[in-house]
């Protein structure tokens, strides 16, 4: 067995008994490691300390609880292994920036720590050929635009901090918040193409700065103009690097499935080529109804800059 295989094993477990209390040397027993190794590999390949980890996706689950307005937060926070109201507040707070009362009166998009699936890190597909693990399917392909794709839609500063690295960070999801606005004024917005899809683009500024500009929106009909806060946005004209993938539901698909998707392309496959990209990526929606499983990440490749040393 791998190391991370062994790391994925305990990752595993902890999904499955998410309530249960663990230890660290109970989930080293379950890698069949020392305690010790076990949790310098868990920080290593997951990102995060185990403690912090099992935490963190609590918290996680404890927000999909947090919708039943039947059960008594209290109760909740219980269940998952909070001993008390104030630890729990405090915790959630401290991840969200709101408390659990203001979450569940607001439900407002949150980002979570998602479930890793390392074998997306140790694991190279040639073009072409799909890729499966046990959440999802990815395949990476080449497109050339021969004319560049014109959108309507909302814009916003994201903080990179709060936004980055994908799936391991905890806050408000700001470009959740502005896909949610979109949604809500789309069918008043002129110009839009009917059965056009939607698309979301992060664009990096200055590094220095701290945050990137993040957009959403739909096909425009050519020659569209806006007004107000709408803005138009260009897919350029270029050949592209393109990973396709599916997930289960459309929510998985925007959440989990997109954070591993993008790591994948950025951090195993591009780096693996010896690619970067060009300072922003899009995002590509054919089909927004609750049983659509498939969208596409657009990327133009670069070479890696030469060192000289």
């Amino acid at each position: 067995m791998h190391a991370w295989e062994a790391i994925q094993k305990t990752v595993d477990y902890i999904e499955e008994n998410l309530a249960q209390k663990h230890t660290p040397e109970k989930l080293a027993e379950v890698a069949a490691l020392s305690p010790f190794y076990f949790q310098r590999l868990f920080a290593r390949l997951v990102k995060c300390p185990v403690n912090e980890y099992i935490k963190m996706r609590r918290l996680a689950r404890v927000c999909e609880s947090l919708a039943d307005k039947n059960r008594r937060i209290l109760d909740i926070a219980l269940e998952y292994g909070f001993n008390s109201h104030e630890n729990f507040t405090k915790t959630f707070k401290s991840a969200f920036e709101i408390t659990p009362e203001e979450y569940r009166q607001n439900p407002v998009h949150l980002n979570q720590v998602i479930k890793p699936d390392l074998l997306l890190n140790y694991t190279m597909i040639d073009e072409n050929v799909p890729l499966i693990t046990d959440s999802i399917v990815l395949e990476i392909t080449r497109k050339k635009l021969d004319v560049p794709e014109i959108y309507i839609g909302l814009s916003a500063q994201v903080s990179i901090a709060q936004q980055t690295p994908v799936g391991e960070t905890t806050g408000i999801d700001t470009p959740g918040q502005l896909w949610e606005k979109f949604h809500s004024i789309k069918t008043g917005i002129q110009g839009l193409l009917p059965d056009g899809i939607e698309l979301g683009a992060s664009m990096m500024g200055a590094s220095e700065s701290g945050f990137f500009t993040y957009f959403a929106g739909a096909t425009a009909v050519s020659k569209a103009t806006v007004s107000g806060e709408l803005i138009t946005w260009e897919l350029p004209a270029a050949e592209y690097v393109v990973c396709t993938f599916e997930a289960e539901n459309f929510a998985e698909l925007t959440t989990s499935a997109l954070d591993k998707a993008m790591k994948y392309l950025y951090s195993t496959w591009l780096s693996n080529r010896n690619l970067i990209t060009q300072p922003f990526s899009a995002e590509k929606y054919y089909n927004t109804a609750p049983d659509a499983n498939k969208m596409e990440l657009w990327v133009i490749p670069i070479p890696m800059p030469v060192t000289v040393i």
